[in-house]
């Protein structure tokens, strides 16, 4: 009888764990291909971020696409947000209504998708979870690709910003020295030491710290390996394991305030998922980023680097100068 009972209270311990941890699991902003497949049996919106091309060229049955996210919703100059009114547009006319449920991917890897999951969250959504892998981990696994575009239902739906999810330019100014502040720059090593500048200026906000949002995979020098044929797919991008995660921000306190940077915002919102999901309980995107901090010569930099305007535009004049001489031998020869 006592033999009986503890097995009973063990079958309802385990089972309590069991449930316990698929509940964790479904809670995870960060999704896998089994949890994309449950979402679409669930209706979920599925949204493809990349540009219309590649949408066409084959997406994942279902997933509606207005072109590629950085482009569509971002100020070409400034790369903030455009004006609230006008993504309004573009999202009722997609029919993608922020207060579902919504997956978001792009290519495996790609920073575009925590950006559309970002700027969900950020126009208040509450059920929006990125697909990391994608398109590639989509058709790695052998599912089915489709080419026919999807359109949903138009809508109507007010978008309430949510400003706690973010960081300006005037709110940077004033908390990047605060001691209780962890600042992560998710660029690169070269960008970050001014050696690559991308604004008037190069280097990086004081305080701190270079974690390129590259570490976040399984391979960090993945993009780098295909782009120079080294390696024949974009496998090393997938996710690092939560515990390699954990690692790797390991300095890092999770109960602090930690406000992420890149260069736009884009790759910072990469990282702050990230962190979000590993338990840190303030985290937020600068949302300008260096782009906004480097063209602002009041900000204080370190490691400040100048670009040098003139350079650039002899350099910019001579390879003007190959091109032309190359049109000249083309022509030559087809005469």
């Amino acid at each position: 009888m006592k033999a009986n009972l503890l097995k009973i209270i063990a079958l309802s311990v385990l089972s309590t764990l069991i449930i316990s941890s698929a509940s964790a699991q479904s809670n995870d902003t960060i999704i896998d291909t089994k949890q994309m497949q449950k979402a679409m049996e669930r209706g979920a919106i599925i949204w493809d971020v990349r540009d219309e091309k590649s949408y066409l060229e084959g997406h994942l049955p279902g997933a509606i696409n207005f072109g590629d996210v950085g482009a569509v919703l971002k100020d070409p100059n400034k790369e903030d947000f455009i004006a609230t009114e006008q993504i309004k547009k573009i999202f009722d006319a997609a029919g993608l209504d922020v207060r579902l449920e919504i997956m978001v991917y792009g290519l495996r890897g790609s920073p575009n998708a925590y950006f559309g999951l970002y700027a969900v969250n950020y126009f208040g959504g509450q059920q929006a979870k990125a697909y990391h892998d994608g398109i590639d981990g989509w058709k790695a696994a052998g599912l089915p690709l489709i080419k026919e575009r999807t359109s949903l239902p138009p809508v109507s739906v007010a978008l309430n910003e949510q400003p706690q999810l973010m960081v300006t330019n005037e709110e940077m100014l004033k908390l990047y020295n605060d001691s209780n502040l962890q600042i992560v720059d998710a660029r690169t090593p070269d960008e970050y030491s001014g050696k690559d500048v991308r604004a008037i200026r190069g280097g990086h906000i004081p305080n701190a710290i270079n974690i390129p949002f590259e570490e976040n995979w399984q391979d960090p020098a993945a993009a780098i390996k295909l782009s120079k044929k080294l390696v024949s797919d974009n496998s090393g991008m997938a996710l690092k394991s939560k515990l390699d995660l954990k690692k790797l921000y390991s300095k890092l306190d999770p109960n602090k305030e930690t406000v992420v940077y890149c260069q736009s915002g884009v790759r910072a919102s990469e990282t702050t998922t990230v962190l979000k999901d590993l338990g840190f309980k303030n985290v937020r995107v600068y949302d300008s980023s260096w782009l906004g901090w480097g063209n602002n010569l009041n900000a204080p930099a370190a490691e400040e680097t100048f670009l040098n305007v003139g350079a650039l535009n002899a350099k910019i004049a001579g390879m003007l100068a190959k091109i032309n001489q190359l049109e000249e031998a083309l022509k030559a020869k087809s005469n």
